[in-house]
């Protein structure tokens, strides 16, 4: 049994019933300060209760194999996060899945209540429809997508922005977000920041 005091421990941070919480999902190799921009425009703008960060043990559709271990991903996270409403946890490795599609419906069959919503960064949206079963994603949480630099354009013209398209919600109606049914999709703008975890990696 895991320590309680252990970053991969399973449960899920404290929610309340109907709280409206942002699913941040990655591999966060490393956490930096853009993440934790977007969860700060994310829970302005959305009036979210919490952000939760799900620490990914690893994206199915990229190279693991110079991955750092999820605990050390985990407590960078947690330093980067510093935010009593952002919370860091990694339950993936518990599920024995990878894939958002069975994350999403882990947390909808444990939290039946609450609202979530799917953040992702415009350069994840450009890539949406090569993720498993996108589709059902889509169907079964709202996906606000942050604008990010050199990216929104171009990703509003792939596949997954395009199939939803009839689903786009005005950014105008962002505080409401977390209550529609899915499938909803809407692109938030907000302050900008050009880190990326890729970059941050190639400097060391």
């Amino acid at each position: 049994m895991d320590h309680p005091s252990s970053p991969l421990m399973p449960l899920l941070p404290p929610h309340g019933r109907r709280q409206r919480i942002g699913i941040f999902g990655g591999s966060f190799n490393p956490a930096h300060a853009a993440h934790r921009l977007v969860s700060l425009t994310a829970l302005r703008r959305l009036r979210l209760d919490a952000v939760w960060w799900l620490v990914t043990p690893g994206n199915p559709l990229k190279d693991k194999r110079d991955l750092p271990s999820t605990t050390t991903r985990v407590v960078a996270a947690r330093h980067i996060a510093a935010h009593p409403r952002i919370h860091v946890i990694a339950i993936e490795e518990r599920l024995g899945s990878s894939y958002t599609y069975d994350l999403i419906a882990y947390l909808k069959r444990r939290s039946s209540t609450a609202r979530f919503v799917w953040i992702m960064g415009a350069d994840n949206l450009a890539g949406f429809h090569h993720w498993a079963r996108w589709q059902e994603i889509a169907a079964a949480v709202p996906i606000a997508v942050i604008d990010r630099p050199g990216s929104t354009h171009h990703a509003l013209r792939a596949p997954a922005a395009l199939a939803l398209n009839s689903f786009r919600v005005p950014e105008s109606k962002a505080a409401v977000l977390a209550t529609r049914t899915a499938p909803a999709l809407m692109v938030l703008h907000g302050p900008r920041s050009n880190l990326s975890s890729t970059a941050l990696r190639q400097r060391h």
